[in-house]
C-alpha cells in the first residue's frame, strides 16, 4: 500500500524543494530513488541522519529506495558548500568503507527481505570506472553546456569565494558525474527520484536534464532543509568534532548525551526528523514536556528514540543509567556496572592522579587528597575540609582516618574524589 510519502515529510519538517508533478508520480505506483553518501570514511553521522530518514521514510511509505555510495564521486569531491577538495581514496579502503556503511544503513532499512521495495545499495564506482575521458565526454558532456553548469549555485559560490585557489576541473565536473549517476540508475532501475540536501538542488537537477535529453524521460528532486541549531552553532558536530554513527568513534554515551542536551526549541524539530514516533505521539510528548519543562521529558525520548535505532536497546538503557549516575542513590554499586569505556566518557576532563598499586595500602586521606595528587592545595586545605565533612570517596562521605583499600576501587582501578559538589579528582591505581 502506498503512503503520501510528501506529506509525511511536510509535517516533520522535512520538505525544502520538490519537482512539480513528484508528489502525483508517487502516488501513482511504487517508485524508486536514490540519495548520494560519501564514502571517504568508514562511518557515517549525524549529518547524514536526516538523508537516511528520508530513504527510510520512503521505504516505509511503500516505495523502493536506493542508497549510493558515491566511490566514483567521492574520488573526485563534491563543490556544493565545500571551500577545498577533498582527500581521494583508492579502491580496497573504498570497498571497506562501503560494506561498513552498508552495515550502518541496515539499522534504518530493509535490505534482505524478499519485499518488492526492500532497499538496494550500490556504488557509482562500479559504472564509473571503466568509462573513458573521452567516452564521458563524447555521450554525456556534450548535453550540457557551460552555461548551464556556471548557473549552478555551487558553481557561482566557489568561483566568487575570497579563496585564491578556485575551482578545479575535477571539482566542475563534479555535478556531471551526479548527474550521469541519476541518469544509469533511471535506465538501469528505473529510478525516478533524487533527494538529499538544499545544497544538492543543482546536482539532483543535472541529473533530470540528462535524463530529459539523452533518455527523453522524466527525472523528479525532491530536497530537505538543511538542519541548523537555534543557538547558531553547527548541528552534528561537539567539542570533539564529529558526532559518529560508529560506537567506536563516538561512544553510545556521548551519542545519547549530544541529544540530550538539545535546547528545548531544536528538540521540538528534532523529534518530528529523527525519530519513527507518529504525530499525535510527538504532540503527546511536547505537551506533556511543556507543562513540566524541568524533567526534560521531550530531550529524554529523543535521545532514547535515536541511540535505540543507531545502536541497540541496550546501549541506550547503559547510556541513560550512566547519565543519571552521578544523581543515584546507589551510586558506588551502579558504577560498578558501567564498562571503562563508559566510566571514562562519564568523567571525561575531570582530573586525575595515578598511584601504584602497592601504595595503596598505605595511602591516608590527607595524601589522596593533597600530597600524592596535588587535588588540593596543602595537606592543611585537606584537613580543614574532612573536619568540614566536605570529602566524600566514590559519593560517600569520610573522615581523615578513612583507610582506602581495594574495595574502593571501581573496575578495579578508579577511585572517586570529591570535595563538596562541584570538585571532583579521580585517582587511578596502575
Amino acid at each position: 500500500m502506498i503512503k503520501n510519502f510528501v506529506e509525511e515529510l511536510k509535517w516533520r519538517g522535512m520538505i525544502h524543494d520538490t519537482m512539480p508533478g513528484a508528489e502525483e508520480h508517487l502516488m501513482e505506483a511504487m517508485r524508486s530513488a536514490y540519495i548520494g553518501f560519501d564514502p571517504t570514511a568508514d562511518s557515517l553521522h549525524i549529518g547524514n541522519l536526516v538523508p537516511i530518514m528520508l530513504l527510510a521514510h520512503y521505504q516505509r511509505c511503500g516505495h523502493k529506495p536506493f542508497a549510493l555510495v558515491g566511490g566514483a564521486t567521492g574520488m573526485i569531491g563534491d563543490p556544493s558548500g565545500k571551500s577545498s577538495e577533498r582527500n581521494l581514496l583508492d579502491e580496497a579502503a573504498l570497498r571497506h568503507n562501503e560494506n561498513a556503511i552498508k552495515n550502518q544503513l541496515a539499522h534504518f532499512l530493509d535490505f534482505d527481505s524478499d519485499a518488492s521495495n526492500a532497499a538496494v545499495l550500490v556504488n557509482n564506482y562500479d559504472w564509473m570506472k571503466e568509462f573513458s575521458f573521452l567516452e564521458f565526454i563524447r555521450d554525456v558532456g556534450k548535453h550540457i553546456t557551460v552555461n548551464y553548469m556556471m548557473a549552478k549555485d555551487s558553481v557561482k559560490n566557489r568561483i566568487s569565494s575570497d579563496s585564491s585557489e578556485g575551482m578545479s576541473f575535477t571539482e566542475f565536473t563534479y555535478q556531471l558525474v551526479q548527474g550521469y549517476d541519476f541518469l544509469h540508475l533511471f535506465r538501469a532501475s528505473n529510478c525516478t527520484i533524487q533527494m538529499g540536501g538544499s545544497d544538492q538542488w543543482g546536482n539532483i537537477t543535472t541529473g533530470t536534464e540528462l535524463i530529459r535529453r539523452i533518455a527523453q524521460g522524466k527525472g523528479f528532486a525532491i530536497t530537505c532543509p538543511l538542519i541548523t541549531k537555534s543557538d547558531g552553532s553547527k548541528f552534528g558536530k561537539s567539542e570533539g568534532g564529529n558526532v559518529w554513527l560508529d560506537a567506536n568513534r563516538t561512544s553510545p554515551y556521548k551519542f545519547y548525551q549530544y541529544w540530550l542536551n538539545s535546547s528545548d526549541e531544536d528538540a521540538e524539530k528534532y523529534i518530528k526528523i529523527f525519530t519513527f514516533l507518529d504525530e499525535q505521539a510527538i504532540e503527546d510528548i511536547v505537551k506533556s514536556h511543556s507543562e513540566a519543562p524541568h524533567l526534560r521529558q521531550l530531550q529524554r525520548r529523543l535521545a532514547q528514540e535515536i541511540t535505540t535505532m543507531v545502536h541497540s536497546a541496550e546501549d541506550c538503557e547503559n547510556a541513560e543509567k550512566a547519565s543519571n549516575i552521578l544523581f543515584s542513590k546507589s551510586f558506588k554499586s551502579d558504577i560498578q556496572t558501567l564498562d571503562e569505556k563508559t566510566f571514562l566518557d562519564v568523567f571525561e576532563g575531570v582530573p586525575q592522579a595515578e598511584i601504584e598499586k602497592s601504595e595503596l595500602s598505605t595511602l591516608n586521606m590527607i595524601g589522596a587528597l593533597a600530597a600524592k595528587t596535588n587535588f588540593l592545595a596543602s595537606n592543611s586545605d585537606a584537613r580543614r575540609a574532612l573536619k568540614e565533612n566536605a570529602v566524600s570517596v566514590n559519593k560517600e562521605k569520610v573522615k581523615e582516618d578513612y583507610q582506602l583499600s581495594e574495595v574502593d576501587l571501581i573496575n578495579g582501578k578508579y577511585i572517586i574524589l570529591n570535595k563538596g559538589k562541584r570538585n571532583t579528582y579521580i585517582i587511578k591505581i596502575v
